[in-house]
């Protein structure tokens, strides 16, 4: 979903310039005195052949016109630098607000979206605006001014020659029109098609193993050739529509110059005009084809910065968490929280099936929760909707009594650990893995935690203990020693609130009875709620949930649902945990 009524791209591309406009003005202005003096110089060198014909000097002249140069240089130079440094820091606080907008993303948005081109909007977009936001936008200014000055300068030198020059005006203009928009269209598909091959490549390093095992690489190499190949081809049309807008700025200054070149010749010969003024007319048209090219080049960025403006904008305008409205309830930081669904449904989108269907149960106070059930019964989503990943349909997801939809989402989720199916853990240190959801926490409570969570001997393998990086997604370490990191991470965080999605799913069978006399322990004094697969790790749960369908289908202890529940017992009997027949649970269940 996106916010209504997104700016224009030009006023967007000035609210990221605008911070630094006491600089930009800054070098602007030696951009633009620099500018000014190389149109002193067809004047100056006038002023250096009149002397020459009238035998005079020339030494004074001379030096006036070294001078002229020299400083121009000098002023350029400077103002170019202070120009390309503002263009970075144009970029760095760009790159700020969007890190800060992607990190924010509601999670619905970020699972709908492809992260290699979100990657390439932080990277690539932001990239092209260093130059169009800074240089552009000033050499825009400073060029239009140079340019109106050059032609004023040339209409007082000669009437005649300056509607010659004026023709060539004209017409680069109305190249420009017809240029400009197509090199603009161009632009966009070009960073679209590099948003896609980003994604592509994402999605090879994603499931990594997996392409290799299934010896995929050289499908997944065609598809990124594919990619690649649409990505030139887009890049080639910005670079044809470019030329084209050169070519047809140098080719109707040269024609400009030779057409004022023969007429002005004429005038001469006639005896219309003094030599030195046809000189100075064509050292004139000669200097400014730079700020007239300056000009289409700058027009130039321009299109390519309002597609990257537009495409950071879509980021910007997708919907971000609020992390800060609402009143936390007061509640006792020692108390276990409460949890309740009361007639909740849930779809991940309007056009989407429900996964819940009138979800109702309770969990409240210290001890174990099992969610237990078939797979697409609907049982890690309901973490999701108390994480508030996503908000309920309908119906009331209730955290200490208060919808948690009222929470500050800060505050909501600093009340709960969450563990999840898959035990992510991210490039870096064992301890940068351990504190992220606990950064204040002491060295003695990082030992406990490590000691409870059965890495001891992990921590003593590594070369630097808790300091050894564990690479990309933990792949050094294995799959039942990330899940341990992961269950150590939310206990870490000593939360009112513990919520494991099949934390015990990787694990062998001594480490699965380490993790569940760890899970029964944080049970004394913590609100637990397990989603489990394997039913012998939650038998002696406080509560188990069945969910089947979206929908709650019974609750009770595990020798209540045993005797009462027939979808619980054949998934009791298949797991070896009941002494019937698992075949003739199901077939009596089916009955």
């Amino acid at each position: 979903m996106l916010r209504a009524a997104p700016k224009a791209p030009v006023r967007r591309l000035w609210e990221h310039a605008r911070p630094h406009g006491r600089v930009l003005l800054l070098g602007g202005g030696l951009g633009f005195l620099g500018g000014m003096t190389s149109l002193a110089q067809p004047l100056m060198a006038k002023y250096v052949i009149d002397a020459l014909g009238a035998g005079g000097s020339i030494l004074g002249p001379v030096l006036a016109l070294t001078g002229v140069i020299v400083g121009g240089a000098v002023v350029g130079a400077i103002g170019a630098f202070l120009l390309e440094r503002t263009g970075q820091s144009v970029v760095l606080g760009v790159r700020r607000n969007l890190v800060a907008s992607l990190v924010r993303l509601r999670v619905a948005e970020v699972d709908r979206l492809k992260p290699g081109d979100l990657v390439a909007r932080l990277t690539a977009d932001t990239t092209l605006l260093r130059t169009v936001a800074t240089s552009g936008i000033t050499n825009l200014f400073t060029s239009s001014v140079l340019l109106v000055g050059g032609v004023v300068v040339m209409a007082v030198l000669d009437l005649t020659l300056f509607l010659v020059a004026a023709g060539m005006i004209v017409v680069v203009g109305l190249l420009m029109g017809v240029v400009l928009p197509r090199i603009g269209a161009a632009t966009r598909a070009a960073q679209v098609a590099l948003g896609e091959m980003g994604s592509h490549l994402e999605r090879v390093f994603g499931a990594f193993r997996t392409v290799k095992a299934s010896s995929a690489e050289d499908a997944e190499i065609a598809r990124l050739d594919t990619a690649a190949v649409e990505s030139w081809r887009k890049g080639v049309a910005v670079a044809g529509w470019t030329a084209v807008s050169g070519t047809a700025t140098w080719l109707a200054v040269n024609v400009a110059f030779l057409t004022v070149l023969a007429v002005g010749g004429g005038l001469v010969a006639a005896g219309n005009l003094p030599v030195s003024s046809l000189i100075a007319f064509l050292l004139l048209l000669f200097y400014l084809m730079e700020p007239i090219s300056t000009l289409v080049q700058s027009l130039t960025e321009l299109q390519t910065g309002l597609a990257a403006v537009r495409r950071i904008d879509e980021v910007s305008d997708l919907e971000q968490e609020d992390t800060s409205t609402g009143s936390a309830p007061a509640v006792a930081p020692d108390r276990p929280a409460s949890v309740s669904f009361e007639n909740v449904t849930f779809r991940y989108g309007p056009d989407l099936p429900l996964i819940h269907h009138g979800v109702d149960f309770e969990a409240a106070g210290a001890g174990l929760t099992a969610l237990v059930g078939p797979s697409g019964a609907g049982k890690t989503t309901v973490f999701s909707l108390v994480e508030r990943f996503y908000d309920a349909t309908s119906g009331t997801v209730l955290l200490d009594g208060t919808d948690v939809r009222d929470w500050p989402l800060d505050a909501l989720r600093a009340h709960i650990g969450y563990v999840e199916q898959d035990a992510p853990v991210l490039d870096g240190t064992l301890r940068e893995n351990l504190l992220m959801a606990a950064p204040h926490a002491t060295g003695d409570d990082v030992a406990e935690i490590v000691r409870r969570a059965r890495l001891t001997e992990l921590v003593s393998r590594l070369p630097d203990g808790l300091d050894s990086a564990i690479g990309h997604r933990g792949v050094t370490i294995s799959g039942g020693e990330r899940q341990r990191v992961a269950i150590a991470r939310a206990l870490l965080r000593r939360p009112r609130l513990l919520l494991m999605d099949e934390a015990t799913s990787q694990l062998d069978a001594a480490n699965e009875s380490a993790l569940k006399e760890v899970m029964l322990e944080a049970a004394r004094t913590t609100n637990v709620i397990v989603v489990a697969h394997r039913l012998s790790t939650v038998t002696s749960a406080d509560r188990i949930v069945v969910m089947d369908t979206g929908r709650v289908r019974a609750v009770g202890t595990h020798e209540e649902l045993v005797a009462a529940d027939g979808l619980y017992r054949g998934l009791a009997a298949g797991q070896l945990l009941t002494g019937g027949n698992p075949e003739a649970q199901s077939t009596a269940e089916v009955a």
